[in-house]
């Protein structure tokens, strides 16, 4: 009885085998297990099968490469002439003699000598072939800090490679390397990539060269960097594959694998890569000059919320809400001003928050255009010049000192509305707090507190309404809709933002 269950299992076994590759078989476009009938070969020409990465790996594997990274340490040394790690000190102190294995040395000598310069292995990463005489790009995260840096081919040949620039806000790297007819990609057009669409990525996750992963493109322009937007994918990528390529059953580079999200340091689904449009536009300025030129106009920015829109009536959520201006930077010259709404920049429309610095940053410096700002229900059209962002820029407080020598004004009475108590401002409080109009907030209760609202902040506009006093605040107030929420330009520290003061809490 026992043998016919075995022969039963091994023939039940070898029956679903059949068929499963049968199945599989069909999806692949190979020939059948089993003979079709017409109605089986009619369904299976309705059903699209799955994509066959085999061609593509094979034209565009020699094309990536691998990358490791070393950086030079000191270590001291003592009179037996050991290196003096952990292990070596540890027998040394508890057993009085060398670590096995290694050269003998007198343990009671204590004399330090120079210190040495060690080669210890840094990281691992990928990159791709960009030119035939050796260009190869990467992630800067992969090239930075690092002391020596050395490129795998296909096959398996190593070089030490140069680097020849790296941009730290987009993550892009160029390396060179002493070698002539290698194998380039071909670049793509990310404009063509679709959301659904199949692609794969090749690179050395944990060191392991040349490893293949598939998925498809999840979403396009994700907004998860300030320079560049995003291809998400769920292709499978982990540590080692930043750097390397994103195809499309074309074989063309559309990506470079540059983050994940991740809760445990792995691998969960999504991925992010840097279209390569913005790679190779980066690319060919540290190719050509070992560094990349941005143009800057001096503005912290924010986004402008569904809410505020409405309140201050531009159409829809759109623009990117100016935060705050540098003193006497591009934006300050050409009269932009904190609470100002940029809704286009050289005749292109900002339609999220994250596409200004990317226009912004992609002009050239000392060029001459428009910006057009949404200002106390106007568009206001105003000529800027693009000034020059430095490689290492830190952004200037938006504050700046005054004189207490001077003579200032007294404030004038306070007065309360909507749960808040506001009071003038001295001169000398307006040079400290960089603030040219509005009035100080006293006290703060209610629906005012509930909006967000603390003393010290300066209100700057109520509605579309410019503040520069207490009476101007109390007008304003006066004449707002009661049926409508209040809606306040609002000034801490050296940022402004729009509170709203919903009607319901007045």
């Amino acid at each position: 009885m026992k043998k016919h269950t075995i022969r039963y299992n091994r023939w039940l076994a070898a029956a679903l085998s059949a068929s499963v590759i049968g199945t599989v078989s069909l999806g692949l476009g190979m020939a059948p297990a089993l003979a079709e009938t017409p109605q089986a070969s009619q369904a299976a020409q309705s059903v699209r099968g799955l994509p066959d990465f085999v061609s593509l790996v094979e034209e565009v594997g020699p094309s990536v490469v691998s990358i490791r990274t070393t950086e030079r340490v000191r270590v001291r040394r003592y009179g037996g002439g050991l290196d003096d790690d952990d292990m070596q000190e540890f027998f040394r102190r508890f057993f009085g003699v060398p670590m096995p294995g290694m050269p003998h040395a007198d343990p009671r000598s204590e004399s330090p000598q120079p210190p040495v310069e060690r080669e210890v292995p840094r990281g691992v990463g990928s990159g791709f072939i960009i030119s035939s005489d050796g260009y190869i790009m990467t992630n800067a995260h992969v090239v930075d800090g690092a002391d020596e840096v050395f490129v795998g081919l296909n096959d398996q040949q190593e070089y030490k490679a140069k680097v020849i620039g790296m941009d730290k806000r987009t993550d892009i790297a160029v390396v060179k390397i002493d070698a002539k007819n290698l194998p380039a990609v071909r670049i793509g057009n990310v404009d063509d990539l679709k959301v659904g669409q199949w692609v794969i990525a090749i690179g050395s996750p944990f060191d392991l060269e040349n490893t293949v992963t598939a998925g498809i493109v999840s979403a396009k322009y994700r907004d998860t960097g300030d320079y560049l937007p995003f291809i998400q994918t769920d292709v499978a990528v982990n540590p080692g594959n930043s750097g390397g390529p994103l195809i499309n059953m074309s074989g063309e580079v559309v990506g470079i694998n540059s983050q994940i999200y991740s809760r445990s340091g792995g691998f969960m689904g999504i991925s992010f890569a840097i279209p390569i449009d913005e790679a190779m536009r980066i690319g060919d300025q540290l190719r050509s000059t070992g560094h990349v030129t941005r143009g800057r106009i001096g503005v912290r920015i924010d986004r402008v919320r569904r809410d505020v829109a409405e309140s201050i009536g531009l159409d829809r959520p759109r623009g990117a809400l100016v935060a705050s201006v540098e003193p006497d930077s591009p934006a300050d010259k050409a009269g932009i001003e904190a609470g100002d709404i940029i809704l286009e920049f050289d005749g292109k429309e900002i339609e999220k928050v994250s596409d200004l610095p990317r226009l912004v940053g992609s002009t050239k410096p000392d060029t001459k255009t428009t910006i057009t700002v949404f200002r106390r229900g106007k568009d206001r059209k105003l000529d800027i010049t693009v000034g020059l962002m430095k490689p290492e820029e830190t952004k200037a407080s938006a504050r700046s000192s005054g004189s207490s020598g001077e003579p200032s004004e007294l404030p004038s009475g306070a007065v309360q509305a909507l749960g808040l108590t506001v009071a003038n401002m001295t001169d000398a409080e307006r040079r400290e707090a960089n603030a040219p109009r509005g009035v100080q907030v006293e006290e703060v209760e209610g629906a005012a507190a509930i909006a967000g609202l603390q003393p010290g902040d300066i209100i700057l506009n109520v509605g579309n309404t410019e503040i520069n006093n207490v009476d101007d605040f109390k007008a304003a107030v006066k004449e707002a809709d009661p049926s409508k929420s209040i809606n306040m330009l609002v000034q801490r520290d050296d940022l402004v933002q729009f509170v709203l003061i919903p009607r319901s809490q007045r």
